[in-house]
């Protein structure tokens, strides 16, 4: 599996926009979810975010929050979380970002939090609660062990805070599409479309938008206005979770191989 650098170089090459699905670890179950990576992992994802379910996550609306507090009730730990993940990882093809809050990794300790995510195979980090004057330590210890961590832009984000974000992000830099937590939308603020172009005229590292993109119309129109990546979260985990795994199984896979459609140049969207 390569970094998330180099794939996202790869596909650029290709002119390829990437897709990134998210899901909830432990939602419904962890067995669950290992299908659930090899299913999108096959169906047109290039990375994969993972978020570890946690009692207090303040960027996630109502759909992820409620999948992580069934997979917490679950039992679902990070632990358990890694120990799947590192089984999972041998057989994809898309890289793997850990989407997890600060706390689990301060509990854990910066160095031996990313030593376990380093030997799962997990490629990448988004912290969502890790501002940047704090994240150097965070930032150093990843590097030291191939991990690469992304940080966020926001669109209320000043152009001299864009540019520290982005001269400290590694593998890409995430542009959260609106102000709030994440969820379904029904349209996509037009500011994000500024603000790529504002973050893409102070650095040639990949930008992925995320945050209430939850149709095949919304992806196009973020890969349209440049992004080089589009992830998608609360609309997979809805689907996973509002009817039996194996009917959340198909849903996930239809879904991912909808989305992959309407961003890949030759194909459009389907009607």
């Amino acid at each position: 599996m390569t970094s998330i650098s180099e794939h996202f170089e790869s596909l650029r090459t290709k002119n390829q926009c990437a897709l990134i699905p998210f899901i909830t670890a432990g939602d419904p179950d962890l067995e669950t979810t290992a299908e659930a990576l090899g299913i999108l992992d096959a169906n047109g994802a290039d990375f994969i975010e993972l978020g570890v379910p946690y009692s207090d996550p303040l960027a996630d609306g109502p759909i992820i929050q409620a999948a992580a507090t069934r997979a917490l009730k679950g039992g679902t730990r990070l632990a358990h979380v890694l120990e799947m993940a590192q089984s999972a990882t041998r057989s994809l093809r898309s890289p793997i970002i850990l989407f997890t809050y600060y706390n689990p990794i301060l509990s854990l300790g910066i160095q031996q939090f990313l030593k376990q995510v380093a030997d799962s195979g997990i490629k990448g980090l988004v912290v969502p609660d890790l501002p940047l004057e704090e994240a150097d330590d965070v930032l150093k210890s990843a590097d030291s062990v191939g991990v690469e961590v992304t940080l966020l832009v926001t669109p209320n984000s000043s152009k001299e805070r864009i540019e520290a974000i982005a001269r400290q992000s590694r593998g890409f830099i995430y542009l959260v599409s609106v102000t709030g937590v994440t969820g379904v939308r029904s349209q996509v603020q037009t500011r994000v479309k500024d603000v790529l172009h504002e973050i893409r005229s102070v650095t040639n590292k990949p930008i992925s938008v995320g945050f209430g993109i939850s149709t095949p119309e919304q992806a196009h129109q973020i890969k349209d206005w440049g992004a080089d990546g589009v992830i998608v979260g609360s609309a997979f985990v809805q689907r996973l979770a509002e009817t039996t795994p194996d009917k959340g199984l198909r849903a996930i896979k239809d879904f991912c191989g909808d989305l992959k459609a309407a961003i890949t140049p030759t194909a459009g969207i389907k009607n």
